[in-house]
């Protein structure tokens, strides 16, 4: 890989040194696993979370004489994330042996793609912001590569005092290892780098990023450079699990390498590994090259290849994309960017929205969705897919907002109830008697009482207009949110001779 440096410096993200400013430079490998019923080169279950060994076949165990046999569902899911990474598909492709030993890795080798991988040079966009004058900044991340790979096994070493155990049920998953360029100058862009993905991997439906499993982790290249010199000396930062981990594990290891630099050290180039417990980086060997890999051809495999019909297939049957969907919404709905990005960072989230706003207003399902739906799940720790409130029962919430039956206060109200309790949301509005009052009559006599009991208020509304609020919201308190707002101001507004 040919490192080429494609941004401006930027001061705004540089990182302030003892001895003057500093840029870090990051790259990342995301390993994602496939999605797909059975492994790379095995008929073997890729199921999580079975009993220890018990998805293992005679392939993934590296018996004598057992040859790998290649899964066209996994060569499928490569093809279709390359295509959602807008990248060029290569129609042929090698597999390579990849040496090393490891105890979890019973062949002692990876079958790797190397010189000839089946996808290409792409591009993610991602956005940081709003900023304070609610702008986002959008920035192309190069991607360099994506090859498939088998996945290792794992070592258990806290089920014995003198021993470790391995697991070899992972062993020989399909991992697709998508590798960008040196185009991330922030932790806060490879957050958004490492988020954007996952929602790709998850939209196209090729890995389900689920991180706490280890279905989709990353190692994280970095290294500084004072703004406008060359490339420095990169650290690998290997296995990193969680988004909030990656950035921690940049400023930590950023502002090591940059103290080592300042007293007149140097960078070595090595492998290290993140503690979350001490939110820092600690040495784990030194950094492998290509070479020390010996790769060679697979002699049991012969060259991948396919032809544009069959690409051609795969582009043809690909879901909208969020970059897409979110577009579309700003276009067709009228939501602004923000709204939007929130809305499709997940496609269950998307999905969710787009079966609320189906013949309403979009803005309005929007701000249902996003503050109070998103808001309630997040302080009950669910996600979307554990929401209490189907989109049937806030699509008839917004209804009955929009049909002048229910206030909004008491709308606000009768989601919590549908959250806590469930129900048809019609229907506890007609047992609860919660009916939105609209009987002029009973307003105007609720409007006169408030404005009887308060001369002194009412002499402060001549001076003052705009103080008519707090009658109207005095209003709406004696009534318990019923009446309807709307004509409570136009009473409120009569009744004190306060001109339109």
């Amino acid at each position: 890989m040919t490192l080429v440096d494609v941004r401006t410096p930027d001061p705004k993200r540089f990182i302030p040194g003892a001895t003057g400013d500093w840029e870090v430079i990051v790259g990342m490998e995301v390993h994602a696993q496939v999605l797909s019923n059975s492994k790379l080169f095995s008929g073997a279950s890729t199921e999580f979370g079975k009993p220890q060994n018990s998805n293992v076949s005679l392939v993934d165990a590296a018996m004598p004489g057992m040859l790998p046999v290649i899964n066209e569902e996994c060569v499928r899911q490569a093809v279709r994330t390359g295509l959602g990474l807008k990248a060029r598909i290569n129609k042929r492709s090698l597999f390579d042996r990849k040496n090393y030993f490891y105890p979890d890795l019973p062949q002692g080798y990876q079958i790797s793609q190397f010189k000839d991988p089946i996808v290409g040079e792409g591009k993610i966009v991602i956005s940081l912001g709003p900023d304070r004058q609610g702008q986002f900044e959008d920035i192309e991340i190069g991607i360099e590569r994506l090859h498939l790979e088998q996945d290792a096994g794992k070592s258990l070493h806290d089920q014995h005092a003198t021993m470790s155990y391995v697991d070899l049920n992972r062993s020989g998953v399909a991992l697709m290892e998508i590798v960008s360029k040196p185009d991330m100058r922030s932790s806060d862009e490879a957050k958004a780098y490492m988020t954007k993905l996952r929602s790709i991997v998850r939209y196209l439906g090729t890995c389900d990023g689920n991180m706490d499993e280890g279905s989709m982790r990353a190692d994280v290249n970095v290294s500084v450079r004072r703004p406008g010199e060359g490339f420095g000396t990169r650290c690998e930062i290997k296995n990193v699990n969680s988004i909030r981990f990656i950035g921690q594990a940049i400023e930590y290891e950023a502002r090591r390498q940059i103290g080592i630099l300042e007293d007149g050290g140097a960078i070595e180039q090595e492998t290290r590994l993140f503690d979350p417990n001490k939110g820092e980086t600690r040495s784990m060997r030194s950094k492998e090259d290509a070479h020390d890999y010996r790769y060679f051809p697979d002699p049991d495999l012969l060259p991948l290849e396919f032809d544009d019909a069959f690409v051609t297939a795969l582009a043809a049957d690909l879901p909208e994309l969020p970059d897409d969907k979110k577009e579309r919404f700003v276009r067709e709905l009228g939501l602004s960017i923000y709204d939007a990005s929130v809305l499709v960072s997940e496609k269950a989230i998307a999905d969710y929205f787009e079966a609320v706003a189906a013949g309403r207003d979009g803005k309005m399902a929007a701000n249902w969705v996003i503050n109070d739906l998103l808001g309630a799940l997040n302080r009950t720790g669910k996600d979307i897919e554990q929401t209490p409130v189907s989109p049937a029962q806030l699509g008839v919430i917004i209804d009955l907002i929009k049909a002048g039956t229910i206030s909004g206060k008491i709308a606000k109200d009768l989601f919590e109830i549908v959250l806590t309790e469930g129900g048809d949301p019609a229907e506890i509005v007609e047992a609860r008697g919660m009916k939105q009052v609209t009987d002029t009559g009973a307003i105007e006599k609720a409007v006169d009482e408030i404005i009887a009991a308060n001369p002194d208020q009412v002499e402060k509304v001549k001076a003052k207009p705009t103080l008519a609020a707090w009658f109207v919201g005095q209003v709406m308190k004696a009534t318990g949110g019923k009446a309807n707002p709307q004509a409570v101001q136009a009473l409120v507004k009569a009744k004190l001779g306060i001109e339109e």
